[in-house]
């Protein structure tokens, strides 16, 4: 089964995570799935919106814990890791100079949290709900998160919920900004596809530089953000909070399973 399919329907790609097994948790392979996904938006004409979506319940639980074990026992750098992944990855998103509505159907927690946070616009499923997530297994917030939470919710607020690792209900992320809109769950693919058809009848051209103008005025240190995060990640990865959190976090899946 593809960790990521795709679909081309009326100017809209749909780009959907499949691995809802795992709460629809990145692996290398779906990120290199998703690479290319934004690449082939940025290069097609025809392309004039992207909506991001989970199948199942989850949209995205971030990175497949069980597959960063491995590539820790294999001297994987986190940094090089974050460099060559999700710091392009998240610059792509918020390059594209076309919308890009995240429909969140379920749970996103860390790396999940940072692409939806990335995104132009945020519908959430009522049940829906957000995470931070990093500090759980003694890593720091990337994939954007370290800039993009607390602009949209507040420094304190983004301290609290990254210490503490509770969620963020869907009600609350609408009260605070951090989503556009809150639907009932079996709505929330209807209200997305109708938003996203009225939208491409717009001036695309003109979408794509109100987001330059945005980026340019909002988020002009991105680039660093990111990279500072990759480089803190490093230092968070070899510690023994992070070797214990793992381990916890896997115990705790073992009970689950």
């Amino acid at each position: 089964m593809p960790p990521l399919l795709t679909n081309l329907q009326s100017s809209t790609l749909t780009i959907r995570f499949n691995r809802p097994e795992r709460a629809n948790a990145f692996n290398f392979e779906m990120l290199a799935a998703l690479r290319d996904a934004f690449t082939q938006a940025t290069r097609d004409s025809g392309i004039r919106a992207v909506v991001l979506t989970g199948a199942g319940t989850s949209f995205c639980a971030g990175h497949d814990v069980g597959e960063m074990l491995a590539a820790q026992e294999q001297g994987v750098s986190y940094q090089k890791h974050l460099q060559e992944t999700y710091n392009p990855l998240i610059l792509q998103i918020r390059q594209l100079e076309k919308p890009v509505l995240a429909a969140l159907n379920g749970p996103a927690a860390g790396a999940g949290l940072g692409v939806a946070l990335a995104c132009d616009l945020r519908f959430a499923a009522d049940t829906a709900s957000f995470t931070v997530g990093f500090s759980g297994i003694g890593l720091v917030p990337d994939s954007g998160v370290s800039l993009l939470l607390p602009a949209f919710i507040g420094l304190g607020r983004a301290m609290e919920f990254s210490l503490t690792n509770q969620p963020i209900s869907a009600d609350r992320a609408l009260q605070w900004g951090m989503v556009n809109r809150v639907f009932p769950a079996n709505l929330l693919q209807t209200e997305s596809d109708q938003f996203i058809a009225a939208l491409i009848r717009g001036p695309i051209g003109t979408f794509g530089l109100t987001k330059r103008l945005y980026n340019h005025t909002m988020l002009p240190n991105l680039a660093e953000a990111l990279e500072k995060e990759s480089e803190f990640q490093e230092i968070a990865s070899k510690g023994a909070e992070h070797a214990n959190g793992v381990k916890r976090f896997m115990k705790k899946s073992d009970r689950k399973s």
